[in-house]
């Protein structure tokens, strides 16, 4: 933990989240509250000059004004191009992956034509909602700035008194204004009058930096959490697009499925079921119609090469029924599992936990993507033992496969991950990969007990 702190003010992850904080603060400034505030200041200098207070009709102008701006924001493009803005932000400097909302409904035909998606628009009406809650946000992002920026200045405090503070004797200076997590102090608790104390200031500007990460850390998860939630698709949008997703990956799945079929067997069983005939037809043409056989042995050779190639197509066919669906999972999960670790060429320590069967839907995904993760790890990992593991936990069903081989997996250099992650999302699964350069790796599915 010490490590962890010390170290944090260096690392990536903190340049990237005091970036966020500091492109994120102009747009403390496109917010509802000082926008209202700016129009009464206007409406306010424009009636009297600025003189006394604001009546109660230039409060009522304001309000209107301030009203039709919203409603003008959202029903052009401005609202949505805005949050599509912050949500690039989050996603360049934070690292997320937050979806865009659906574009608006297309109006009847027949309807008053507008550029814009209208004044019903919900998604515009949310960005105008994270930028209201945008402001007390910004100032705490602001206030973590001031961490980053105080205790810099103070940590250079020993350096800079002897630059600029190289005076005559005799002659008195006011005290050097320190910054601390309260505010800017000269005067008080807390001053620099002297080079000896410019060491105080410093340390305590080690400790602001060390705060610093964290400070900026919490507002930024907060900020985070905003956008998720009103920047990106509603629920209902969100779980339509997952449905439509997860039907087209299904379609193309079923479609990948057939055409490898097809090719398996143009390619294999068709072939030598093809080359069977042929050479039953010439044994047979080898035997003779009646009468002596006149080349026996040649019948006989051509005999045994058909029993050959019908044992093969035998096998072959047997391959594809495997490949469709295994005959183990009809004993259940456990058993087909157990055939897999049986059969792997690196050693298996297989636990498998499973009050209810899953729908046999699931068994099959599950168990085709735990032969693909134990091929995988034959060939890629180097690996000495690898763990697989099947447990249910609240409606889920969990297979994780770990190895200690050398690491490095991703889903984006293919190996097979990537048809794997397609094939869970048909049944709205997840699959999630920990694999750092040197291992160990860990690839965990998430499946739901009912497709």
């Amino acid at each position: 933990m010490a490590r962890a702190a010390v170290v944090a003010p260096f690392t990536r992850r903190q340049l990237r989240e005091l970036s966020f904080c500091l492109a994120g603060l102009p747009f403390i400034l496109i917010n509802p509250l000082v926008l209202f505030v700016l129009t009464v200041d206007i409406i306010w200098f424009v009636a009297d000059g600025g003189r006394g207070n604001p009546s109660v009709g230039e409060m009522a102008i304001a309000c209107g004004c301030q009203g039709l701006l919203l409603v003008l924001l959202v029903s052009t493009p401005a609202a949505r191009r805005l949050g599509s803005l912050q949500r690039l932000l989050a996603t360049r400097l934070l690292g997320m992956r937050v979806g865009a909302p659906p574009p608006p409904a297309r109006r009847r035909p027949g309807g008053r034509a507008w550029s814009g998606p209208g004044p019903r628009d919900g998604a515009g009406w949310r960005v105008m909602a994270y930028q209201l809650a945008k402001l007390p946000v910004g100032l705490i992002e602001l206030y973590a700035v001031f961490f980053w920026v105080g205790g810099l200045v103070n940590l250079g405090y020993p350096l800079l008194w002897g630059a600029f503070r190289n005076h005559p004797p005799g002659v008195q200076l006011s005290p050097v204004p320190v910054f601390t997590p309260f505010g800017l102090f000269g005067e008080g608790t807390f001053r620099v009058a002297t080079f000896p104390d410019t060491f105080a200031a410093a340390a305590a500007g080690a400790a602001m930096l060390l705060a610093a990460p964290w400070v900026t850390r919490a507002v930024t998860s907060v900020d985070a959490w905003l956008i998720r939630g009103l920047l990106g698709p509603g629920r209902l949008a969100q779980r339509v697009h997952d449905l439509e997703l997860s039907r087209a990956l299904a379609v193309d799945d079923s479609a990948a499925m057939l055409r490898r079929l097809e090719r398996n067997l143009h390619d294999g069983a068709q072939i030598r079921l093809a080359t069977l005939a042929m050479n039953l037809g010439m044994a047979r043409e080898k035997l003779g119609s009646d009468g002596e056989v006149p080349d026996a042995a040649a019948a006989r050779e051509l005999v045994d090469t058909a029993i050959r190639g019908a044992k093969d197509a035998l096998g072959e066919l047997r391959g594809l029924v495997r490949g469709i669906h295994p005959p183990m999972l009809d004993n259940g999960l456990a058993d087909a599992l157990a055939s897999l670790a049986a059969d792997s060429a690196i050693p298996v320590e297989l636990r498998v936990d499973l009050p209810v069967r899953p729908a046999p839907a699931i068994e099959t995904i599950a168990y085709f993507c735990a032969a693909e993760l134990l091929a995988n790890a034959a060939k890629h990992s180097l690996a000495n033992t690898i763990a697989v593991q099947v447990v249910e936990h609240r409606d889920v069903l969990l297979l994780s496969v770990t190895d200690d081989g050398t690491g490095g997996a991703d889903s984006g250099r293919g190996s097979g991950l990537s048809g794997l992650t397609s094939r869970v999302a048909v049944v709205d699964g997840r699959l999630t990969i920990r694999s750092p350069p040197g291992g160990p790796t860990k690839i965990t599915v998430e499946l739901p007990l009912r497709a």
